[in-house]
């Protein structure tokens, strides 16, 4: 009579785990097929507005950076280049226009008040977003999105 040893054969299965973050909740359900590929179907069902007022407050402040530091390129370029001489002296000739604005410390004010502006209202409608987003997920039960491994 002889031993045999059989390991028993793992069947794949479906996990289903449920997390929920201050953040972000986030349901997930994690699949393995038979031909070997992977799968986790994720729904996202909550947003922290407070966690998207500061992400977005991050972003626009460093879009409002990149905005201020592309203006000042743009007015060495047209200054080197002698556009805003030609500006200046159409602008006198045509209407007698001071042509003051299109100095540097104008044109640095005009964009960091452009600049504040969009930091606030991006920062408000992307938390309004996600307020709104959280009503919808509550009837509709959120954004399903499917990972998959190849």
């Amino acid at each position: 009579m002889t031993d045999t040893k059989t390991e028993p054969e793992i069947t794949p299965k479906a996990v289903t785990v449920e997390e929920s973050t201050e953040d972000v909740a986030v349901t997930a359900e994690v699949e393995d097929a038979n031909a070997g590929t992977r799968q986790a179907h994720l729904h996202v069902t909550r947003l922290d507005p407070m966690a998207v007022l500061r992400t977005s407050f991050v972003l626009s402040l460093g879009l409002a950076i990149v905005v201020i530091v592309a203006m000042v390129i743009f007015w060495v370029l047209l200054t080197v280049t002698g556009t805003l001489n030609a500006v200046s002296t159409t602008a006198s000739d045509i209407g007698g226009l001071s042509t003051g604005f299109l100095s540097l410390p104008s044109m640095l004010g005009f964009t960091l008040l452009l600049a504040a502006f969009e930091v606030v209202v991006v920062s408000l409608v992307a938390t309004l977003v996600a307020v709104l987003y959280n009503i919808a997920a509550g009837m509709t039960g959120g954004i399903e999105v499917t990972l998959s491994e190849d």
